[in-house]
């Protein structure tokens, strides 16, 4: 036992003072556990393999899909314009929103769903995510308290009361107590938040530089969307079967092939699929294919009417597998002197050469017989994996910016209503109880379902999407709350306390017990806590003669109200990375709003549900 509480004070201590990884803390813990024999193997390894680890995992695919895809952003636009810019109304907002839909599903699963969504808010009101995400985390386990199935806890007090014989709990019996829990954090959140995370540590502007230019930037300093025009191959279009070497369209009309699309839906029109590949010369043109043409404009008329291409009206360019990004010729390149025709990256690396930029001129037509010099700055496009080559050849160019993080900003927006379908199917297949499939399964499944649907560019971005740091934090630290059982620590702190309160009268014992479970929460999962702690709130109630349900609520209320930890509760880890937050973070933050909410529910319990 003295052994078990030594790692515990030390293992929370590294967590504060914040030098060392949580993540390898905690694996330092979990490996003190084993050479001491306190824990075996199996109970060491027991959080790698728990469904709640998995879950995060799985949730984590679901909410990079989310990102990925658009759909977060679309939803977050519609939140911000009810914002409407203030900070107050969004903080309200996201606290809200949240609460609600942790009333119907667990709590890791709103943060995972709501977490994009707040990210990309952030991302568009220009402020740290870390300013929301602490708060969207806290919000999932208030909301919990609204209805009997928002969280574990509730329903293992629950089981308490019918095992005892005593009335069961109705579906809303939680709504005051939720109701309030929630006023509280709001109220208490808002200045905190504000005190303490609205500070920015500078790590945001660190990223920013030397990230390089925007898809956006890149396209309005070139001007593409000036001399570009889409076009669509219709049955009459004479070029149909068609290879693009057998046009020879910069020969006869000195026009380019940007990009050669195929977009095609499903009869509701709901789910799309696109294509883009670069014109090669023996690429097929086949109906229903959108060429991007550039060029001089009459040159393109004279085309489109010869040959029946129907122009399409908008001319935006948008990236999804094909992208573009900046090099420059380093002073010792072997292409210094060539020909454009002759540098070999179309044959090489599959790559077009949009435009050239030599000493703040743009060149943008002719290129193939411009010679290149030293210090040329190319404007390439080609597939994102083919970009990525040419970081690899640094002996003739440097490639500009970070090709690799502007393809994961890319959004596959032509995905976004698919992944609004899954995310829809894994919240009910949670929500429902008839479904008889596991939550576990169904985040499994729609994790599975976003990358064979094609919600990711490929399945190393899905792998990308998981922050390992917060998975290993909570698997390496599950096994503690073994340990504190298996060695009698949590037992013997939960009896003394409550036996040394019990003839102090029912609202110190209900304090007592409150702050207990709380206490043991910042150690152990909520629902292992609530299962150590329900018996010995109902033994207690019924040995001083009071009703037990006040005393039970304050076991699901402690055991669920746990803020001032990142590995407390899994939706506090989940925002850990993301938000960029040190342990003395949740200090700061959470435990105040854990002390208030736990004197508030003291006094408020006994008056929703009299001794």
């Amino acid at each position: 036992m003295i052994a078990t509480i030594i790692i515990l004070i030390t293992t929370v201590i590294l967590f504060i003072v914040g030098k060392v990884r949580s993540d390898i803390v905690a694996l330092c813990a979990l490996c003190a556990m084993l050479l001491l024999g306190i824990l075996t193997p199996e109970e060491a390894l027991s959080g790698f393999s728990s469904t709640v680890v998995i879950m995060m995992v799985g949730l984590f695919v679901v909410g990079g899909a989310i990102l990925q895809t658009g759909l977060a952003k679309a939803v977050s636009q519609k939140i911000m314009k009810l914002a409407a810019g203030n900070d107050i109304r969004m903080f309200l907002l996201v606290m809200i929103v949240t609460a609600i839909i942790g009333a119907f599903i667990s709590n890791t699963g709103t943060v995972a769903l709501m977490m994009p969504i707040v990210v990309s808010m952030a991302a568009q009101a220009g402020i740290r995510p870390g300013r929301l995400l602490m708060p969207l985390a806290f919000a999932s386990s208030l909301g919990g308290m609204l209805t009997l199935i928002g969280t574990p806890p509730n329903l293992v007090i629950q089981k308490s009361l019918t095992d005892a014989g005593f009335e069961p709990l109705g579906f809303f019996s939680f709504f005051p107590v939720g109701l309030i829990s929630i006023v509280v954090g709001i109220v208490v959140l808002l200045p905190l938040t504000r005190w303490f995370l609205y500070k920015n540590n500078g790590t945001g502007e660190k990223k920013a530089k030397g990230s390089g230019k925007t898809l956006d930037e890149l396209v309005a300093e070139y001007c593409l969307e000036n001399g570009m025009r889409r076009y669509k191959i219709t049955s009459k279009s004479k070029v149909k079967g068609k290879t693009v070497a057998e046009l020879n369209l910069r020969g006869r009309y000195g026009l380019t092939i940007l990009e050669i699309r195929s977009e095609k839906a499903d009869r509701s029109g709901l789910i799309r699929n696109v294509r883009q590949s670069l014109a090669a010369p023996d690429s097929i043109l086949r109906v229903g294919d959108i060429i991007y043409l550039t060029g001089e404009t009459t040159a393109m008329d004279n085309f489109a009417e010869g040959n029946n291409l129907e122009q399409l009206d908008s001319t935006s360019m948008d990236f999804y597998d094909i992208g573009i990004a900046e090099i420059v010729l380093v002073p010792t390149s072997r292409l210094i002197g060539t020909l454009l025709k002759n540098s070999g990256f179309r044959e090489k690396y599959d790559i077009n050469v949009l435009g050239i930029k030599r000493n703040n001129n743009y060149i943008m037509n002719a290129l193939t017989d411009c010679k290149l010099c030293s210090g040329d700055v190319l404007l390439v496009q080609g597939k994102w994996t083919n970009i990525a080559k040419l970081d690899d050849e640094e002996t003739d160019w440097v490639v500009l910016g970070q090709p690799e993080e502007q393809a994961q900003k890319v959004t596959l927006n032509y995905r976004a209503p698919l992944a609004a379908v899954i995310m829809v199917a894994m919240v009910a297949l949670m929500v429902f109880d008839f479904i008889p499939v596991a939550p576990v399964t169904a985040v499994m499944l729609a994790g599975l379902l976003m990358v064979l649907s094609g919600c990711f560019r490929n399945v190393e971005a899905a792998y990308k999407t998981i922050n390992w740091e917060s998975i290993v934090l909570i698997a390496a630290m599950m096994p503690m709350s073994t340990a504190l059982e298996k060695t009698g620590t949590s037992a013997m702190i939960s009896h003394s306390l409550v036996e040394s309160l019990g003839t102090m009268g029912p609202t110190v014992l209900l304090a007592g017990i409150y702050f207990t479970t709380s206490l043991l929460t910042m150690f152990i999962s909520n629902t292992a806590t609530a299962v150590l702690m329900a018996p010995i709130a109902m033994t207690s109630a019924l040995e001083i003669g009071v009703s037990p349900y006040p005393m039970l609520f304050a076991v699901t209320l402690g055991a669920s109200m746990c803020f001032a930890s990142p590995f407390s509760t899994p939706p506090n880890a989940l925002v850990m990375h993301a938000g960029e937050y040190r342990f003395a973070d949740y200090v700061k933050v959470g435990l105040p709003l854990q002390l208030i909410m736990g004197i508030v529910m003291t006094l408020v319990l006994p008056l929703i549900f009299p001794f």
